[in-house]
């Protein structure tokens, strides 16, 4: 009896300390990638908000934005935005209650804002993210131009990007301003 008692401690203690570095590893986690570094989370952290929250330094205006609309975006999105292998982007003529309604930038989209964060992320689709905020910002001017929602001549930045009043900004609910109310 004896010495099953002093078995029993043994794995006892054998077990207890084979668990303390058990839970220990566990804390740590399981080992795989890395820390991410607050630079590296700064790179992906860009989202562009309706307000304007979020929009970086820069300038662009609609006779910059053509030109690289012409050499980045033609190809997929037609001239003048009317469409290609790519989604149309501008000239729609269907009201978005037709039949066949055509979501294009002037019709659908609530927020310009939006028009900048989208192009920032992904495009061209080749190279998505390539464009630097000057140049988003012009090919947003040229989109918005296109879309008879500023004159030629106006420059966007992050000032006036958010000022911009698209026509279908209502069309959407806020589930944020929802939830508030009730």
């Amino acid at each position: 009896m004896k010495m099953k008692k002093h078995q029993t401690i043994l794995i006892l203690v054998l077990i207890a300390v084979g668990i303390k570095p058990l839970i220990a590893e566990q804390a740590k986690g399981p080992g795989l990638g890395k820390a991410i570094a607050p630079e590296e989370i700064a790179q992906w952290d860009i989202s562009v908000f309706p307000n304007g929250e979020g929009l970086p330094e820069g300038k662009g205006t609609v006779a910059e934005g053509k030109k690289i609309y012409q050499q980045q975006c033609l190809s997929c999105h037609g001239e003048n935005g009317l469409g290609a292998t790519g989604d149309q982007l501008a000239g729609a003529q269907m009201a978005l209650t037709s039949d066949y309604p055509e979501q294009t930038i002037g019709s659908y989209w609530p927020y310009a804002t939006t028009v900048f964060d989208v192009v920032r992320r992904s495009m061209p689709m080749t190279v998505p993210g390539s464009l630097t905020n000057n140049e988003v910002y012009a090919v947003t001017a040229y989109l918005l131009f296109l879309n008879n929602l500023i004159s030629k001549d106006d420059e966007m930045n992050a000032t006036t990007l958010p000022k911009v009043k698209m026509p279908n900004e209502n069309g959407f609910i806020n589930i944020y301003e929802t939830d508030e109310k009730n």
